[in-house]
Formats: C-alpha cells, structure tokens, sequence
C-alpha cells in the first residue's frame, strides 16, 4: 500500500525545482493538497505542511486518523471513502470548520469537542456491520449543536 509521506507529495507536485526556491520552501507555502484516489493507506509525516489549509485524501484505504498535529491551520478535511473506523486525533485541528468522514466504517461520533470552529459534520453513508447504527457521543453531540 502507499503511505502518504512527503516524497509522495513531491511526486505529485505541481512544483517544478526552481532555483530560487527549495521543496522544502515550496512544502511550507502549500495551502490546499489533493491527494485523493492515490491508494493511500496512512497518513505518515507531511509536518512540513505547516500552512497546510484544505488536505483532500478522499477515495483512499486510510484507516486511521493519524499525524495532523502539526495542522493547526487546516479548515476542511475531506476523508470520504476510506476504512476509518474511529474519529480520533484531530483535538489539534482548532481552525477545522468542515470534516468530511462519508462512507467509511465509524459507528460513533465521538471526538469533536475539542474542534470549536466545526460548522459541518459530513458522515453519511458509513459501512455499518449488520444490525449496527450510527451513535453520537452525548459530549461530542453538544459541542456540534454549540458550534
């Protein structure tokens, strides 16, 4: 499988090496990266992404929400279409304001309190075993009707 790291990115980049500017530069000022429908199985270390603002992983095998502590800057995550069970480590993520978790595999929403900016929850059509319904953690719950 493929692990989402920073030579992952390189080869995806529309960054052509100039002189003037390094890739280590050029990973600094991105703002928005698409890396949807690369096979993507984890999210490894991409920290020096630290202006990172849109990161589009959609249509992956990505089980786990993982290493996005350094994204204090990201406003929208799109993770639709992947194999997370669990909504977990995204207490770091204070500007998110749109998390997009569609068809994957969580059976309870639980984790958002801390994300105070959080205007939309998108979680449709998860993949639930038989007989299994979509929960909401009462903390969580509270915190999205604040918000």
């Amino acid at each position: 499988m493929v692990r989402l790291t920073m030579d992952l990115i390189a080869k995806n980049a529309s960054h052509k090496n100039r002189t003037e500017e390094d890739f280590g530069q050029y990973l600094q000022k991105i703002t928005h990266l698409n890396l949807s429908d690369k096979n993507i199985d984890s999210i490894g270390e991409i920290s020096f992404c630290k202006n990172l603002r849109v990161l589009y992983l959609y249509d992956n095998q990505i089980n786990q929400i993982q290493n996005l502590d350094f994204a204090s800057n990201i406003t929208h995550l799109y993770l639709q279409n992947n194999r997370i069970s669990s909504i977990e480590n995204l207490s770091s993520l204070k500007k998110l304001e749109k998390l997009y978790l569609g068809g994957n595999y969580i059976t309870v929403v639980e984790g958002l309190d801390k994300i105070g900016e959080l205007r939309e929850l998108h979680i449709e059509s998860q993949h639930f075993p038989l007989g299994e319904k979509l929960l909401f953690d009462p903390v969580s719950l509270n915190s999205l009707a604040v918000s």
